[in-house]
């Protein structure tokens, strides 16, 4: 088998190829560093108003200062809550993509989250972390991790259930809300449910057989990757002196993680090292379950949301939730019970 044999690219779905040449001809394939201010300029451009995100009062919407714990005021969240809930109400603290570099906590992929919280009764917490390069490792991680603090120490002010947090990303939010509940785990100072976790870049260093692959196909490829990583690592990239909170892949373990859903697209330079991290999850006794959509580029759902596809991928997240929730309630329940009968 010769070497292009062994690196064809596979083939994209039918209902996502037009969008995608659509796209590709508005943008490239890769991003550079020259093109990091033209994608903020991008990402910040499709900035979600006030009205877009409380959907004609289905939310009500906060939005908050993490003052105690960055006093500079750099750093805040926006809590959309779902309007008339009673009691606490669970909460996907969502961490927004834009490859380490752009993006903010109203970028459009926050609509996605919204989504899933309107069908399913839950709260969104979106944090503004600030960005690299401007704001190098581990600015980014430690700042999503105050906020994740923050929200659960604060959850009674805003009708939050502390118990039922689980963090999620896509890409460079994938990253964040891996190594998120990383710290977590490590630093016993919080607790998560669970991660959903969409297309995560997981590994600074590149190398995947995907990463190869698919060089200068879909809309985010391995050129992108070492741009977005070295924004946020600088020379500390691909070398052996990287935190797993930054980068989930170097970490020497992963047992005692939160249950996680992963997911990726076939079509994407991100697959391989994807599929790898869940692998591992399960290898190392993590409840992980793991999407790989056939045909699907980067972000595709974002991008085509009414694709058969997407409509799939979306179905599968609130089916896994609605799990991950019961699962908590049958805890609670053997907990209570067993409280009462001793």
């Amino acid at each position: 088998m010769t070497a292009a044999e062994t690196l064809r690219v596979p083939p994209v779905d039918h209902e996502l190829a037009g969008p995608l040449r659509d796209i590709l001809s508005r943008r490239p394939s890769s991003i550079t560093p020259d093109r990091i201010l033209a994608d903020r300029k991008r990402v910040a451009e499709a900035r979600l108003t006030d009205a877009e995100i409380t959907r004609d009062g289905a939310f009500t919407l906060t939005t908050e200062k993490l003052l105690d714990r960055d006093p500079s005021g750099a750093v805040s969240v926006l809590i959309a809550r779902p309007t008339g809930a009673t009691g606490p109400v669970p909460v996907a603290y969502a961490i927004h993509g834009g490859g380490m570099f752009a993006g903010h906590n109203r970028s459009a992929e926050l609509s996605r989250d919204l989504d899933q919280a309107q069908e399913l009764g839950i709260a969104v917490v979106s944090i503004d972390y600030r960005l690299a390069p401007e704001h190098p490792d581990p600015t980014p991680v430690d700042d999503c991790y105050a906020g994740l603090v923050w929200t659960i120490e604060n959850a009674d002010r805003f009708g939050l259930d502390p118990e039922r947090v689980f963090v999620t990303g896509a890409s460079a939010g994938g990253a964040l809300a891996a190594g998120v509940a990383l710290k977590a785990r490590d630093t016993g100072e919080v607790s998560v449910m669970g991660q959903l976790l969409l297309c995560p870049m997981t590994d600074d260093r590149v190398d995947s057989r995907s990463s190869r692959q698919m060089d200068g196909h879909g809309i985010w490829d391995s050129t992108s990757s070492v741009t977005g990583w070295t924004a946020l690592l600088g020379d500390r990239r691909g070398g052996p002196d990287v935190s797993p909170y930054a980068a989930p892949a170097r970490a020497a373990s992963l047992a005692g993680l939160p249950p996680a859903y992963v997911e990726v697209g076939a079509f994407e330079a991100l697959r391989d090292e994807t599929i790898s991290y869940a692998a591992r999850l399960s290898a190392e006794g993590v409840d992980a379950e793991l999407h790989v959509w056939g045909g699907a580029f980067h972000s595709f759902d974002e991008w085509v949301p009414d694709a058969t596809v997407s409509h799939t991928a979306r179905r599968a997240r609130a089916d896994w939730l609605r799990r991950l929730f019961a699962a908590a309630d049958r805890t609670d329940h053997m907990n209570d019970t067993n409280h009462v009968t001793s």
